[in-house]
């Protein structure tokens, strides 16, 4: 989608009502649906984390960055994801959390991005994470510095092909509910990106799908 056309609807987002669940069961596994039934955040007492949803001009084309994280020990090694980490104390709100973070892991500077929207919560049982996804909007092209600590590389996605249907699949899988399992995911550049992004990455679709109507397939 050429990126000045994009634009023009840009507004049209803001007023757009969230699907939330409904879009985020679309791509849960089985597993993640089940558990996440009459789940009681509060008593929970989950750790808190916000992600950036970055969409910019590349080649005069709309795209969204993703992030492939660094293999480490820990449950989210190696795994497909947006910018972002955790909140700390001296962030002013979630917001300013995705800001920050978003600089600190692709060297995106802060004041190059408006924030659009923020989307729903979503809730990472196996970290007990709950994370605050925020869209974000940069009007020039821009250069990623990844923090290598963090990031092993850095996806950069055309907005069309997002939101083509082709790369929704089913994968089979050996994830923190069990070995072999089948799961909701996407094929993003040979990458399948399943379980809380892939959620976060529905409702986005969603989004855009309700802002753009029947000028979508003209838009690509």
């Amino acid at each position: 989608m050429n990126f000045q056309d994009f634009l023009q609807y840009v507004p049209n987002i803001i007023p757009v009502k969230l699907p939330a669940v409904a879009a985020h069961l679309k791509m849960a596994p089985k597993e993640r649906a089940e558990a996440l039934k009459n789940l009681d955040i509060e008593a929970i007492n989950p750790r808190i984390a916000a992600v950036m949803m970055l969409l910019y001009p590349k080649n005069d084309e709309t795209h969204l960055i993703l992030i492939v994280r660094n293999a480490y020990n820990g449950v989210h090694s190696s795994q497909i994801a947006f910018p972002g980490g955790k909140y700390e104390t001296t962030d002013t709100g979630f917001e300013q959390t995705a800001l920050r973070e978003t600089h600190e892991e692709v060297g995106v500077l802060p004041e190059k991005i408006k924030i659009i929207k923020e989307f729903t919560p979503m809730y990472i049982p196996p970290s007990n994470f709950l994370v605050h996804p925020f869209l974000g909007i940069s009007t020039e092209e821009l250069s990623f510095y990844p923090d290598v600590r963090e990031v092993a590389s850095i996806i950069e996605l055309p907005l069309s092909v997002f939101l083509d249907d082709e790369i929704i699949i089913d994968a089979v899988l050996s994830t923190s509910y069990g070995a072999n399992i089948s799961v909701p995911a996407f094929n993003i550049q040979n990458h399948i990106v399943w379980g809380a992004t892939a959620m976060i990455l529905s409702e986005l679709r969603d989004v855009l799908k309700i802002t753009f109507g029947d000028n979508l397939k003209t838009k690509k």
